[in-house]
């Protein structure tokens, strides 16, 4: 039986480097300018962007996690839709992360919204970014 799974991948400006192709699936745009549910807050963003350091990364986090409980709580079926879609296909979340001002992908918002994704669907899987 093919299990399908939610993950994440970077979208590229332009040309993608060669060995990186575009994964098969679903690929849905989640970046703070989206009305994706799992996208950031922009100031959340922009904040954790002005000082990108570990501090400022826990600060980041927490408010994301709080901002997504609260959205799962008032519009909890686009999550159940997120999670069915990706029980049937390929499901990837796209961040332009890493990128030169944040360039640890454990540090997007990403990985956040799988670990959330996989907390609140523990039978989905999910597949977190390789540590590098």
């Amino acid at each position: 039986m093919l299990r399908h799974m939610l993950a994440r991948y970077q979208m590229v400006r332009g040309k993608r480097p060669a060995g990186d192709p575009l994964p098969t699936g679903h690929r849905i745009d989640t970046r703070r300018h989206t009305r994706h549910i799992l996208r950031p807050p922009r100031e959340l963003v922009d904040e954790y962007l002005r000082d990108p350091t570990d501090a400022a990364w826990r600060v980041f986090a927490t408010g994301y996690r709080a901002c997504l409980g609260e959205r799962f709580a008032e519009t909890r079926q686009e999550f159940d839709a997120l999670a069915d879609l990706a029980r049937g296909d390929d499901v990837y979340l796209g961040c332009s992360c890493p990128t030169r001002s944040n360039p640890d992908v454990r540090h997007c918002h990403t990985v956040l919204a799988l670990e959330f994704m996989k907390k609140r669907y523990p039978r989905l899987k999910i597949v977190l970014p390789k540590r590098p």
